[in-house]
């Protein structure tokens, strides 16, 4: 076997790895308000939404295209590969670190960060208006857009139902996040599944064994598989977080948050091809609908600023662990 298909199999395995990770790391961003309040058990919760976000990675290919083909233009052979590699261990410490200090932060700008990274050490071309419309812009909106939706809709289900029994409207909000939940899972495997699809196109392009713009059913299977595997794991830190100490969540908040972020999901997926953070748009969603009703004052401030200050520092710190990592490998390699 060639050295080159040897990195070929490292990344293809990172890759995979990276896929487990980020169903542990954002496992709560579908299930962690359903099982605070109760809505649904730990088992069964994780079952569904494990399932969803395998069946949400193979709905679509929009995004997996515009990380695969439209972004990078990677080098094809040892170079690309290294370059591709690089920006996957910068994701995966990001992701790792921020799992185990229980900080709900973004997979998909640490993958993002960790290309930005290693692209600069290794001088690619980085298509900037893609970067920016596609990339940059969505991400950054989607945060803005969703506390404030989330804080409409909540809003308005507490008028439309200020008259209703207390007891009957918690017990129907909380089957309605049932559905609700799903609708999150999918759109997280539809989003996050298809940005590791992209990147896992992007490594067979480097390595001579793909097109950039195409992504062969395997690896839709495998990197969906993987996701799920992590999903059902479950990242506990991290649920325990989202579904309880940034604010408190009963079953109205929890639909209310799901609902408007999953719905942002499907329409940067499918309207734009754009990738956006379901980590972003659920914690925003949480907080503007916790918001809603009893003020700012609702929100756990002490809890939500170093999630803030995750967020700022994500792009960044990826970016230098890849970046050392690919002038490390270079060094090595000669």
């Amino acid at each position: 076997m060639s050295a080159e298909a040897v990195l070929l199999a490292v990344v293809l395995l990172t890759v995979l790895t990276l896929a487990v990770v980020n169903g542990v790391h954002d496992a709560a961003n579908a299930v962690a308000t359903s099982l605070s309040t109760r809505a649904l058990t730990s088992r069964v919760g994780l079952g569904l939404v494990a399932v969803l976000n395998v069946l949400g990675a193979l709905l679509g290919d929009g995004v997996a295209r515009t990380v695969g083909s439209r972004l990078l233009a990677v080098p094809v052979a040892g170079p690309g590969l290294g370059l591709v590699l690089s920006a996957l261990l910068g994701a995966l410490a990001w992701d790792l670190f921020t799992w185990w200090r229980g900080l709900p932060s973004s997979s998909s700008h640490a993958l993002l960060g960790g290309f930005t990274g290693a692209g600069l050490v290794a001088a690619v071309t980085v298509d900037v208006e893609v970067l920016l419309t596609q990339v940059l812009l969505p991400m950054l909106l989607s945060p803005l857009v969703a506390i404030l939706l989330a804080w409409l809709l909540m809003a308005a289900l507490y008028r439309l139902f200020r008259d209703a029994t207390y007891g009957r409207a918690i017990g129907r909000f909380r089957i309605a996040q049932t559905v609700s939940a799903s609708a999150m899972a999918l759109g997280h495997g539809l989003q996050d599944g298809q940005k590791i699809m992209g990147v896992t196109v992007l490594a067979l392009a480097a390595a001579g064994e793909g097109s950039p713009g195409t992504v062969p059913l395997w690896v839709r299977i495998a990197v969906a598989a993987a996701l799920g595997v992590g999903t059902y794991i479950g990242g506990w830190r991290l649920i325990r977080t989202l579904g309880w100490r940034i604010v408190h969540v009963d079953p109205v908040t929890g639909f209310t948050a799901e609902t408007v972020s999953s719905g942002l999901l499907y329409t940067s997926a499918y309207v734009f091809d754009a990738p956006v953070s379901s980590t972003h748009t659920i914690t925003a969603s949480v907080a503007g609908a916790g918001a809603s009703v009893t003020g700012l004052r609702a929100v756990r401030w002490r809890v939500l600023r170093p999630i803030l200050t995750a967020w700022v520092v994500t792009v960044p710190a990826a970016g230098i662990v890849a970046a050392a990592c690919y002038l490390l490998g270079t060094l090595v390699t000669g």
